[in-house]
């Protein structure tokens, strides 16, 4: 086929073979003879081409069949489309679909609400299910499944978060919790009843291992604790076996004036503490060691036998009893032990010793808390002797003085009188007595009474207390508030009782003239306070060598310790004197002294001729590091004033003025010259306390001389304010 597309050569069919010669035109026997053999030609290629299709018919049968087909469909596409387009110009479809659409999306909202009420229901009935479960479980006695149903049950029904848009159904479900809590734990605290028994003939504490309570018989006493745990009512569970413990075997255990022990005894079904009366009637509790044995003896029991050594529960244990224990420990053993005597005061240390170690004992049994110092109250109270000592001591000077006062008896002795053989004509006993005394500025003697003797001895006794004003301690404090207390009183005595008195007394009455005396005692005493801890604060920044060469690591360890000696000197002042002083005269007095710390630092540093760069940088992490440490300490003097509850840094450094001034030299320290400068000529160094020259020598220490060194020293110099 591809023969019959050849192009036709006409040169072939010529006898002339140029034909582009002009001079030989075609003849018309050569058109006639192009002629034939043209249509020979044709001839030849209809032949053919009938040939083909002959030898193909079914091929093209098949093809014109097909588009044939085609063009059936297009006709019936195009009838469709027209018929489509006639039906949505006669009736709009939009509406219908919309309409469709919303019927839809009704369906699917009513079709998710339903799912969501199947789900409820299924919830409910599960949660139902579970709490007839735990109910099923109390009355077989399964209590471990029993409170965790009831634990996880609280969580399901959202108990104590209820929302008055849920469904009554909930309200019903948690009446029915409530019920079964209630009633779970009025049967683990029979079961705890029963387990825990005091037997006054034997004097004993027994311990049952297996309960029996009504028709519920074998029941191990862990899984009764471990149920109460689950369910949160540990605590409350052993709150009766707690206040057993310190009715029948505490108090009289630490009450009792001979030590008492501890016998202990156990076997698969029961424990037993048994108390018995020490061997040696004769010893008594005299550094705390027996009373702290056997209190550590008897919590021991405790932690193995009823708590099984685990410590969420013996911490429980410890939460419900330690502050009773400690409580009567006090009263009964360490508050009887306060020395009487200012001499015998180190001798207490070993009871202070004794009592630190026995709360050691308690924490690594759990038995209190090792973070929270509200459980040592043994060792505070024990630490603060000095404390217990003056107000023993001053309630006994004053017991003392006003028995003299109601028991004076002025009689003389008979053997004083004119009638005794003793008496001389000279009007004089010659026999020797306490009642005869020696006039310190006079060269004779007299008789005076007992009482006078007695109250002059006294005094001696409150007049020897002066030693304690030489230390930083409670003493001097309470001795100051005494004396403010007395001028206060003394005070209101005159318009208390003057119109009572005679009229020859009231022109006689001193109570005016008295209360300043007390005032200025008052003073003098707080002010001896100040200067002792000035002096103790001084004493410690000495040790610093003036703050020089901190780059060096040698002077900076030293300069360091210099400044925890500062902290630890005010932190032991604040501890003592914030719960003593008023809040008014705590603050006045600490003010002061941090005034002479941070002026002192501040001049000390200010000095130095010569700072290296990295000096500037460990002089300022030592101004940091002070600073930090007293955080707590500046929070105190915020308190107790509702004028300073919230008290600002800038509010701080006006009551402490060398604060702004030590703070701003930290600045400085890291700050460029320029700025420096900057910060003399906007006047913010002269408000913070810094002079001309002191900003001048801090220049020359830090920066090397240049033009610009010059410059900037020029420019502070020639500033005026």
């Amino acid at each position: 086929m591809e023969s019959l597309f050849d192009s036709i050569n006409v040169r072939d069919l010529l006898s002339a073979q140029d034909l582009s010669d002009q001079n030989s035109p075609l003849s018309a026997p050569d058109l006639r003879l192009l002629i034939d053999r043209v249509e020979s030609h044709s001839l030849q290629i209809r032949s053919q081409v009938q040939s083909y299709l002959a030898s193909h018919h079914e091929d093209f049968a098949s093809l014109f069949s097909l588009c044939n087909d085609a063009v059936s469909q297009t006709l019936k596409v195009s009838d469709d489309l027209a018929g489509v387009l006639r039906l949505v110009s006669e009736h709009p479809a939009d509406v219908e679909v919309r309409e469709v659409v919303e019927e839809m999306k009704a369906k699917r909202e009513e079709l998710k609400v339903k799912r969501e009420l199947l789900g409820l229901v299924g919830t409910i009935v599960s949660l139902n299910r579970r709490l007839e479960s735990v109910k099923e479980a109390l009355k077989s006695g399964k209590f471990q499944f029993a409170a965790q149903g009831l634990k996880e049950l609280k969580v399901a029904l959202r108990i104590g978060e209820e929302d008055d848009r849920e469904p009554l159904v909930y309200g019903l479900l948690r009446t029915e919790w409530s019920q079964c809590f209630e009633e779970i734990q009025e049967v683990l605290v029979k079961f705890m009843e029963k387990a825990v028994r005091f037997d006054g003939d034997l004097n004993q504490i027994e311990v049952k291992y297996h309960l029996e309570v009504q028709n519920l018989s074998g029941i191990p006493l862990q899984i009764v604790l471990e149920a109460m745990e689950v369910v949160g009512i540990l605590e409350y569970g052993l709150a009766k076996v707690a206040d057993l413990m310190i009715k029948y075997v505490m108090t009289p255990f630490i009450n009792r004036g001979q030590p008492l022990s501890f016998i202990e005894k156990s076997n698969q079904d029961s424990a037993v503490l048994e108390i018995v009366s020490s061997p040696d009637s004769k010893l008594e509790y005299l550094d705390g060691e027996l009373l702290y044995s056997g209190i550590v003896l008897f919590i021991k029991f405790i932690y193995g036998s009823i708590c099984f050594q685990k410590s969420s529960w013996i911490r429980c244990f410890g939460r419900l009893t330690w502050p009773r224990i400690s409580e009567l420990i006090i009263s009964n053993f360490l508050s009887k032990v306060v020395p009487t005597d200012a001499s015998k005061l180190p001798d207490f240390q070993k009871i202070v010793k004794c009592t630190s170690d026995f709360e050691t004992s308690l924490k690594e049994l759990m038995f209190i808390s090792s973070s929270d110092d509200k459980d040592n109250r043994l060792s505070n109270f024990a630490e603060n002797v000095e404390v217990h000592f003056a107000f023993k001591k001053k309630t006994e000077i004053l017991a003392k003085a006003r028995n003299l006062l109601l028991e004076c008896d002025f009689s003389i002795p008979q053997e004083y009188t004119r009638d005794s053989s003793n008496w001389k004509n000279d009007g004089t006993s010659i026999v020797s007595s306490s009642h005869v005394v020696d006039l310190l500025f006079l060269s004779e003697r007299c008789l005076v009474s007992k009482a006078a003797k007695q109250l002059m001895k006294l005094v001696h006794q409150t007049l020897q207390l002066e030693r304690q004003l030489n230390g930083i301690n409670q003493v001097a404090v309470l001795m100051h508030n005494d004396c403010l207390y007395l001028s206060q009183e003394i005070l209101g005595f005159a318009f208390e009782y003057r119109a009572d008195f005679p009229s020859s007394i009231k022109e006689h009455a001193v109570f005016a003239d008295l209360a300043p005396r007390f005032q200025l005692l008052a003073e003098d005493i707080l002010q001896r306070q100040v200067q002792l801890v000035i002096y103790n604060l001084k004493e410690a920044i000495d040790s610093a060598d003036g703050f020089q060469n901190t780059h060096q690591m040698q002077q900076f360890e030293s300069a360091k310790f210099s400044i925890d000696q500062v902290v630890f000197i005010l932190e032991k002042v604040h501890i003592i004197w914030e719960p003593l002083l008023l809040p008014s005269t705590y603050r006045k007095s600490m003010w002061t002294v941090l005034e002479s710390v941070f002026s002192r630092m501040a001049r000390d540093i200010l000095l130095l001729d010569d700072i290296a760069a990295e000096e500037t940088l460990q002089l300022q992490r030592l101004i940091h590091l002070m600073l930090e440490s007293l955080s707590s300490l500046f929070e105190s003097l915020a308190t107790g004033d509702p004028n300073l509850h919230e008290l600002s840094v800038d509010s701080r450094e006006d009551l402490i003025p060398s604060l702004r001034k030590i703070r701003k030299l930290s600045e400085l320290l890291d700050m460029p010259l320029k700025s420096i400068t900057a910060s003399w000529e906007n006047e913010e160094l002269l408000c913070c306390g810094f002079t001309v020259t002191e900003v001048e020598d801090f220049i020359k220490a830090i920066f090397a001389d240049s033009p610009l060194r010059k410059d900037c020293l020029r420019r502070i110099q020639n500033t005026s304010f």
